[in-house]
């Protein structure tokens, strides 16, 4: 009969643990996948395989928009000289990576990213260069997307645009979206209803209290971009939440 609670217990404080940190095994966010120790291009499909491959919790990318509204996976708003959000989808689609992957769509990164379910796929919106209509309508279409590929469990969002995040809520309240800015407190990021902040090393750095008010709101604290050593440790001591990195793998060495 004690055996039998004892179950129970168990059980019932497994579904008490939010989806996020049930799923967190390691703090390791692949910043534009694992490329710079793999040979593969940043932001690549080869770069987020590698991430996976690593087993790191998550892997970051960056979305735009073409100038005839397809998504495109790219942190820059040029690559050699050419302007997403200025250029079709058609001329888009000839360009090559440096690793010789063609320019990829988010349709197509999102596929990869489907075979599997351990590593998160964390969207950056890029906040456009045209104007804020177009940030609120790369939003609404990386939703649209997430949901139409069924990978909503596995994608989280982050954007330097707040209002995009607020936009992100808006079309999906279950999705987990944090913002990037580094202008909110803890305190104005749960009022507006976001799950998280993913903010720059000097910004917790001044602000240390950040990751404790985080956690006591139930809410997740991640930082950007730390690839030193020293630097690394620091957080890990601060027990934060999440860590994007360049080094995955160094940073992985440290947490086994």
């Amino acid at each position: 009969m004690k055996k039998h609670s004892f179950i129970i217990t168990i059980a019932l404080l497994t579904l008490l643990v939010s989806p996020v940190m049930a799923q967190n095994k390691n703090k390791v966010i692949a910043h534009r996948g694992a490329w710079k120790n793999t040979g593969a291009t940043e932001n690549s499909i080869g770069a987020l395989e590698h991430a996976i491959k690593l087993g790191c919790y998550g892997s970051e990318f960056d979305v735009h928009m073409s100038a005839d509204s397809v998504l495109y996976v790219l942190h820059d708003h040029s690559i050699k000289g050419t302007h997403i959000e200025k250029t079709t989808s058609q001329e888009l689609s000839q360009i090559k990576l440096e690793n010789g992957e063609t320019l990829p769509t988010l349709e197509a990164y999102l596929k990869a990213g489907s075979k599997q379910k351990k590593t998160r796929l964390i969207l950056e919106i890029k906040t456009s260069s045209v104007s804020k209509e177009r940030s609120l309508a790369l939003a609404t279409k990386c939703v649209e997307l997430v949901k139409k590929l069924k990978v909503t469990d596995i994608t989280d969002y982050i954007a330097f645009d707040f209002d995009v995040c607020l936009k992100v809520k808006a079309l999906d309240p279950k999705a987990h979206v944090e913002y990037l800015n580094g202008d909110k407190t803890p305190d104005e990021i749960a009022a507006a209803g976001l799950d998280g902040i993913d903010y720059n090393q000097g910004v917790f750095k001044k602000n240390e209290a950040y990751i404790s008010a985080m956690r006591e709101k139930k809410l997740t604290s991640n930082v950007w971009t730390v690839n030193n050593e020293s630097a690394l440790k620091w957080f890990l001591e601060k027990d934060i939440d999440f860590i994007t990195t360049n080094e995955p793998e160094l940073l992985l060495s440290l947490t086994k």
